[in-house]
């Protein structure tokens, strides 16, 4: 039986206390053109998340932290033994991010939670709120590496062991956040929950150009990413001849340019991005001895990424010339449905709202994915002010944001329930 609409716990979420805690959490790492560069295990990731702590125990919630450095909140439930409901999404940023993406998805189960709270019933099972370690990749790639240590569908020593561009490891990095972090107990790695449920900003403009509040996630498109080595020779610019030339950089041009014509759809349905292009020594007179590049694929049918994915080491090969190249790939995630009883409850809890949703495709990459293959999964999505993100311009309205934290509220109590 539902409770009255006086009792749910949407009833409780406040506007402008969502608002004053993203607008605190914007102010770490702020840009000066408005966004946010809050890198996953910087100084600034690391305030974020103490900042978290400290709301969390003003509301007598415990905090935890595992050993891949995602941090939890918890809200306990009345059955000691029953798996814990879980929310959240990422602290991390963009170099050039926003002020939403990710943090509103955390803040947005702090709200819900302390919602939950003000209406007097205390869940069955225990609220996680989660803030995952490093879902953007920006620093240290390939992304949602917490989520994937923690659902098992990557090793804890070989993530420990990347490094970043001025060769930190995640290791070093993990040691001095957790530093910052020295008085939060540490809970074991990988705890299964009940249930997970992200909300997030759309990142996209569907939901704005069609005047809705709420979309329901129906699932998340596949995605395969690739680190690629090309090698050559450093010459003088002035004295080395064409025909002597190992140039790495040229070599890579014309592989970028082969794959993006490869790549190319008719339907501009395939998403292909070459978004880091590292040249060394990167000096005007010296020919580039190596470059290292990006390549992050996307396409919501499982056989189109796989058959477009295993083109991309070929296609470069075939334009090295004179040169090396390597391919590695980084990560590989095909297509992922959300099961439907996750879509029924918060499309419930949106139409009890009476907020206009709609079912809704993710076409960028969530940790909800690695939730996907350990409980029951489902994602909330609220508009995106012309699809921007990424970006310092990312904008979603408060009353949207507001709009998509009642939802969550009610669908986490349920769950919880």
């Amino acid at each position: 039986m539902s409770a009255p609409a006086q009792t749910r716990a949407s009833a409780f979420v406040d506007e402008q206390r969502l608002a004053g805690r993203l607008d605190a959490m914007a102010r770490i790492g702020a840009t000066e053109k408005g966004g946010v560069n809050r890198q996953a295990l910087s100084a600034d990731d690391a305030q974020a998340q103490r900042e978290l702590v400290r709301w969390g125990e003003a509301l007598g919630l415990k905090p935890s932290v595992d050993a891949i450095g995602n941090l939890f909140l918890r809200l306990e439930g009345t059955d000691a033994d029953a798996a814990p409901v879980m929310s959240g999404s990422h602290l991390d940023s963009q170099p050039t991010g926003g002020k939403f993406d990710g943090v509103y998805g955390v803040l947005a189960a702090f709200e819900a939670v302390e919602a939950i709270i003000a209406s007097g019933v205390r869940p069955r099972a225990s609220i996680d709120i989660v803030a995952w370690m490093n879902e953007e990749g920006s620093r240290f790639a390939p992304g949602m590496m917490g989520s994937a240590v923690f659902a098992g569908a990557r090793e804890l020593d070989q993530v420990r062991a990347v490094t970043d561009q001025a060769g930190v490891s995640v290791a070093a990095a993990l040691a001095d956040v957790r530093e910052s972090l020295h008085d939060v107990p540490e809970r074991a790695l990988g705890l299964r929950p009940a249930a997970f449920v992200e909300a997030h900003i759309e990142q996209g403009p569907m939901l704005e150009k069609e005047g809705l509040t709420i979309g329901v996630v129906t699932g998340i498109q596949g995605k395969r990413t690739f680190k690629v080595r090309v090698d050559g020779e450093a010459a003088h610019a002035g004295t080395s001849t064409r025909a002597e030339r190992k140039d790495a950089l040229l070599a890579a041009i014309a592989m970028v340019q082969a794959l993006a014509d490869a790549m190319h759809d008719a339907e501009d349905i395939v998403k292909f991005t070459v978004g880091r292009f590292d040249v060394k020594p990167s000096a005007p007179s010296v020919v580039a001895s190596s470059v290292d590049f990006s390549i992050d694929l996307r396409h919501p049918d499982s056989d189109t990424l796989t058959r477009l994915g295993d083109r991309i080491a070929p296609i470069c090969e075939a334009h090295a010339g004179v040169c090396t190249v390597q391919v590695t790939e980084l990560s590989t995630a095909m297509s992922l449905d959300f099961p439907e009883r996750m879509r029924a409850v918060i499309r419930e809890a949106a139409a009890r709202l009476d907020l206009p949703h709609r079912d809704i495709l993710s076409t960028a990459g969530h940790d909800a994915r690695y939730l996907r293959a350990v409980c029951p999964s489902g994602m909330i999505f609220v508009p995106s002010h012309l699809g921007l993100t990424h970006c310092e311009a990312e904008f979603t309205a408060s009353a949207d944001l507001a709009a998509g934290t009642r939802v969550l509220a009610d669908v986490l109590a349920e769950l919880a329930s």
